[in-house]
C-alpha cells in the first residue's frame, strides 16, 4: 500500500482516494452462462459486447472516467452558442496556461485532432518516426500517404525489463531514418506520452532534450500525443533525478515547452467523457487547422463539442494536475498490478500508469500469435467474472499494407484499464481473483479464428470463432 506524508507531521498514513462519493451506478451481475452466451454473440470480441453484461469494465479508460462535482457544475454552465462561446475562451486560456502552446483547435475526440494534424503535415511518400505505434495515429498517418518508423528504445519491446523511461526514443534509430531518408521527407516526430502500447510507459525528461536539440538541427518539429502526459510528468516526477521537488503541472509545462504542437484525447487524462483538441505554435499550421476542422468537426470555436463539454474539459485540467490525483491515479493501477505479480501472473514491468498489460505470450505459450491468443484471453476473462478487457496485440496491429500479412508485435497483450475514479479497491481484488482463476486452467484455453474482417481499425468490430 502507498503512504503519503502528512504536511503537518512526519507520521505517516494510508494512501486513499483523495475524493468521497456522492453517487453510485448500479452494477448487473451476471451467470457464467449468460456470460458465455454473450460473447458468443459479440464474435468473441470484447468490444462487441453490451455493457450491460459487464460487471467491471476495464475495457478503456476513454471517456469512461467520473467526473466532479465541479466538472458537473460546469456543465450547467455551457454557452451552447454557435460562434464564440464562452467556454471555448475559457479552455483556450487554461490550455494556454498549462500547455503553453499559441493556438487551439478544440475536436470532437484525439483522433479528430489526429486527423487534421495529419492532413496538414504530412505529404505523400513522408517517415513519421515515432515512440512506438497507436492504433488511430498510425491509420491517420498512412491514410495522408506517410509511413510509420518505430524508432522507440529497445527496451520497450521487451515487457519484462524495468528499464523506467521505455518511452525514450532511440536517437540511433531517427537518425537513421533521417540519413536514409532525408529530413525533408519527415514531416515531424510523433512523440507520445506515456506510452499505452508499451504498457503505459513514459519518456525522461533528459531524452526529449536531446530529441529537442536532434529535432532543431534538422528542422523537424516535434509533435506531442499529450493524451496522457500529465501520467508522463508524474513519473518523471518520481523517477528522474532532479524533478522530486518539482510539481505535476511545472513539468507538464516543461514538457510542452520544447515540442512544437500536440494532439489531445481529452477523455483520458482531463476526466471528460468526450473531447479533444490540436495545439501547434505555428501561425501557418494553426490558419490551416482552422479552416479544417469546419470541414471535418465543426466552428472553429467548438469543433464538434457542446459548450458544456468545453467547460468541463477547461475544469478537468486543473483537477489532474494536482499531486493529490495522480498519487491516486497511479497508487490504484500499481495496487492491482502489484496483487498480480505477487499471484505469479506475467504482466509489462515497470507497472505503468494507466492501465496492468498481461503479457499473453507468457500467459498463453502454446497458442500461436496467429491465433490471436490476446483476443482469447479478454474474452475468457469475460466469460470467468464479467471483466471486460482489452487485446493489444496481433488484432490491434492489423496487417502490413505492404504484405497484407499480419504484423505480428513483439508485445501481445491484454490490457487491464482502470477508468480514473471509478472503482474501488474490492474491485480491483476482485480482478485479481478473476486472473489468476484463468491463470490456473490456461492449458484449457485455445485460439481463435478471425471470421469477420474490417478494412480499417479491425480489432474494434472484428469477429471470432473458437479453434
Amino acid at each position: 500500500m502507498f503512504r503519503l506524508m502528512n504536511e503537518h507531521t512526519t507520521k505517516h498514513h494510508s494512501w486513499a482516494e483523495p475524493y468521497k462519493i456522492k453517487m453510485v451506478e448500479l452494477l448487473r451481475m451476471t451467470t457464467r452462462e449468460e456470460r458465455l452466451a454473450a460473447i458468443r454473440e459479440a464474435g468473441y470480441n470484447t468490444f462487441l459486447t453490451r455493457s450491460r453484461d459487464v460487471y467491471i469494465d476495464l475495457l478503456t479508460d476513454s471517456g469512461t472516467s467520473a467526473m466532479s462535482d465541479r466538472q458537473w457544475a460546469g456543465m450547467m454552465m455551457g454557452d451552447e452558442a454557435y460562434s464564440g462561446s464562452e467556454n471555448f475562451y475559457h479552455l483556450e486560456s487554461v490550455v494556454q496556461e498549462y500547455y503553453g502552446y499559441k493556438y487551439l483547435v478544440p475536436t470532437h475526440q484525439g483522433r479528430g485532432a489526429e486527423h487534421l494534424m495529419s492532413q496538414i503535415l504530412i505529404q505523400e511518400g513522408d517517415h513519421v518516426p515515432g515512440n512506438m505505434y497507436f492504433t488511430t495515429t498510425r491509420l491517420h498517418q498512412e491514410l495522408a500517404g506517410g509511413k510509420f518508423v518505430d524508432v522507440i528504445v529497445d527496451e520497450a519491446h521487451d515487457p519484462a525489463s524495468e528499464f523506467p523511461f521505455k518511452g525514450n526514443v532511440d536517437l540511433a534509430k531517427l537518425d537513421a531514418l533521417v540519413q536514409d531518408v532525408g529530413a525533408d521527407r519527415v514531416p515531424y516526430i510523433s512523440l507520445e506520452g506515456n506510452v499505452n502500447m508499451a504498457g503505459g510507459q513514459p519518456f525522461s525528461m533528459a531524452n526529449l532534450r536531446e530529441l529537442r536539440a536532434y529535432c532543431d538541427k534538422h528542422d523537424i518539429p516535434i509533435m506531442l500525443d499529450a493524451t496522457r502526459t500529465i501520467e508522463n510528468a508524474w513519473f518523471i516526477r518520481e523517477r528522474e533525478e532532479g524533478y522530486a521537488s518539482k510539481s505535476v503541472r511545472e513539468i507538464l509545462r516543461e514538457i510542452c515547452d520544447m515540442t512544437d504542437g500536440c494532439t489531445m484525447s481529452a477523455k483520458k487524462d482531463l476526466l471528460v467523457n468526450i473531447g479533444g483538441f490540436f495545439c501547434c505554435n505555428d501561425d501557418e499550421v494553426f490558419r490551416k487547422a482552422q479552416n479544417l476542422v469546419v470541414v471535418y468537426e465543426g466552428l472553429h470555436t467548438y469543433g464538434g463539442l457542446a459548450g458544456r463539454d468545453m467547460e468541463a474539459m477547461a475544469q478537468g485540467i486543473l483537477e489532474a494536475t494536482t499531486e493529490e490525483h495522480m498519487a491516486a491515479r497511479v497508487g490504484q493501477v500499481r495496487y492491482l498490478g502489484r496483487k498480480l505479480e505477487a499471484a505469479g501472473i506475467p504482466i509489462v514491468k515497470p507497472i505503468g500508469s494507466h492501465a496492468i498489460f498481461i503479457d499473453a505470450r507468457q500467459f498463453l505459450p502454446h497458442i500461436d500469435q496467429d491465433d490471436y491468443p490476446a483476443q482469447a484471453l479478454a474474452a475468457e476473462l469475460f466469460i470467468e467474472a464479467g471483466i471486460r478487457t482489452m487485446e493489444r496485440g496481433n488484432v490491434s496491429a492489423g496487417r502490413s499494407p505492404v504484405t497484407g500479412e499480419n504484423r505480428h508485435p513483439k508485445l501481445e497483450l491484454v490490457r487491464l484499464t482502470i477508468p480514473r475514479r471509478v472503482y474501488t479497491q474490492a474491485h480491483m481484488d476482485v480482478v485479481v481473483e478473476a486472473v489468476t482463476d484463468v491463470y490456473a486452467r490456461r492449458d484449457e484455453i485455445r485460439g481463435l479464428k478471425m471470421v469477420y474482417e474490417p478494412e480499417y481499425l479491425r480489432f474494434f468490430q472484428a469477429r471470432f470463432e473458437p479453434l
